[in-house]
């Protein structure tokens, strides 16, 4: 059995996956540009906000090595995962700078026969055309299996309860047969659920780009139904209540003020640009990519839809926004729609408020309370637990004057029975 692992990367992807490995009786080392980061998991304190990681590193009692030096943990490592972000620049191009980096330096410490598995999420063929490349400059040809080459996309949803780390099956795909089957080994041994080899590397890179794509272009798809539907009095809830009674053909996905997370807003890029070069267009995907990346701008002119009513300008407007993570009860604001609707709220000179529990970085409040208090108008951004069980009643003792819920997730008929305008996504 391999003994010891070096998990390149400790984020929302890299660190569940550090605990997985130690709590299953790996020694493991976690390597991270961040001396924060580094310094924080060595006292076993969790720079992510997140219940799971938190609990994990308690119990681990420094069973995970956090280091910044790559020469302490890669020679001594007989698995390498890495797990570093890949982003996309401001042209919305693929930006693996992070990936190429970290696959050189490891490239200068890795020993023969070690398994190397990429987890960052990538464009088919990029193990091929950038990983190997990098690695034949050392000397090591992974078609020769001078080192194991292989995909695993990482699969991991913060703050999911249900499906972790620990139980979500994953695909595999090698460099050569033998790469697979090593990565599958190795993922077998630490999670309870099924690893499906694939018969290539590029079949895998491309397995989790399909996936976040397939949500994308279904959440754009609603999205657009929403706005239809708002157009024509309908509210999208209870359609998408009544579709689903359906027990075949028809996924419930929910619109909202815009994706956010480092994957569904990020991966379909990684698959157009990458169609481009080899002269395919993805006019579907670019379209659903257009539509979601409207939503923010969408979500304000709801705002002023109702300031419209009440005879009111958004200019010097205090509109509170409630929310800066991408998603429900984690503090995770990757991609986060919240920051465009704050800079479109600025841009048309209104006065912005913003307050999140689980995020400390770019509010400006310390409460509830005090945001409702100078603001007039609220854009409810992320459906947090502490927003969805607000107490409704205080929205009328600060005189509240509208609220657009970008996440349908408050009680529509309650707020306007207390004479406060309310308008969501597709949802009166």
């Amino acid at each position: 059995m391999m003994k010891t692992v070096t998990i390149v990367g400790l984020g929302y992807v890299g660190l569940p996956l550090a605990c997985l490995c130690a709590d299953k009786g790996f020694k493991v080392y976690g390597l991270d540009i961040d001396q924060t980061k580094v310094d924080s998991v060595n006292r076993q304190i969790s720079p992510i906000d997140d219940d799971y990681i938190s609990n994990k590193l308690r119990n681990l009692k420094n069973k995970i090595i956090a280091t910044t030096s790559a020469s302490e943990c890669i020679p001594a490592s007989e698995v390498i995962v890495v797990c570093v972000p890949t982003p996309v620049d401001r042209n919305n191009s693929p930006d693996i700078t992070a990936l190429m980096e970290s696959i050189s330096t490891i490239s200068k410490f890795i020993k023969q026969n070690t398994l190397l598995v990429v987890e960052s999420t990538i464009y088919p063929g990029t193990i091929e055309e950038i990983v190997i490349p990098i690695l034949k400059k050392q000397r090591f040809d992974a078609c020769k299996n001078d080192v194991f080459v292989a995909h695993c996309p990482e699969r991991i949803d913060p703050g999911n309860k249900k499906w972790t780390i620990e139980n979500l099956p994953r695909v595999v795909g090698g460099i050569t047969k033998e790469a697979a089957k090593k990565a599958a080994e190795f993922y077998r041994g630490i999670i309870s659920a099924d690893i499906i080899e694939l018969s290539s590397v590029k079949a895998a890179e491309a397995t989790k780009i399909m996936e976040n794509t397939f949500r994308d272009v279904n959440i754009a798809f609603v999205n657009e139904m929403a706005k239809s539907f708002d157009k024509a009095g309908i509210d999208i809830l209870e359609v998408i209540k009544g579709a689903s009674t359906k027990p075949f053909a028809f996924m419930p996905h929910y619109p909202g003020a815009g994706v956010g997370g480092h994957c569904i807003p990020v991966d379909p890029y990684y698959l157009i640009e990458k169609a481009k070069q080899i002269g395919f267009n993805h006019k579907f995907l670019s379209l659903a990519r257009e539509i979601n990346n409207s939503m923010p701008d969408y979500t304000v002119e709801l705002l002023e839809g109702e300031l419209k009513k009440l005879k009111k300008s958004i200019k010097g407007a205090k509109v509170g926004v409630l929310g800066l993570a991408y998603k429900a009860n984690v503090d995770d604001i990757r991609e986060s729609p919240a920051f465009e609707i704050i800079n479109i709220l600025k841009t048309k000179g209104a006065d912005v408020f913003v307050f999140d529990p689980h995020v400390k970085k770019g509010i400006n409040v310390n409460g509830i309370d005090e945001l409702l208090n100078k603001s007039d108008y609220i854009i409810l951004a992320t459906d947090h637990n502490e927003f969805r069980n607000m107490d409704m009643e205080k929205l009328k003792k600060h005189k509240i004057l509208a609220v657009i819920d970008g996440r349908n997730c408050l009680d529509n008929e309650k707020i306007k029975a207390m004479g406060i305008l309310y308008h969501g996504i597709g949802r009166h």
